[in-house]
């Protein structure tokens, strides 16, 4: 699965670990769903688009080996 948290960090200008407060979870979470090693649960991906104030599916997108 691939996403955009990085990218969007960058928009908003925060950290992993200001992202990581905002949706109460450790830095280590969001290092790991951003380089694609851990994928988020349904309440985790929520959490983090609306951080972004935008769609699950504008953050986070099926590749096609995920199918």
């Amino acid at each position: 699965m691939k996403n955009n948290i990085r990218v969007e960090r960058a928009i908003l200008n925060i950290t992993q670990d200001e992202l990581a407060q905002r949706i109460n979870v450790a830095r280590q979470s969001i290092h790991a769903v951003e380089n694609g090693k851990y994928v988020p649960s349904t309440i985790l991906a929520l959490k983090i688009a609306r951080v972004f104030n935008k769609a699950v599916e504008d953050i986070f997108q099926l590749e096609e080996s995920d199918m």
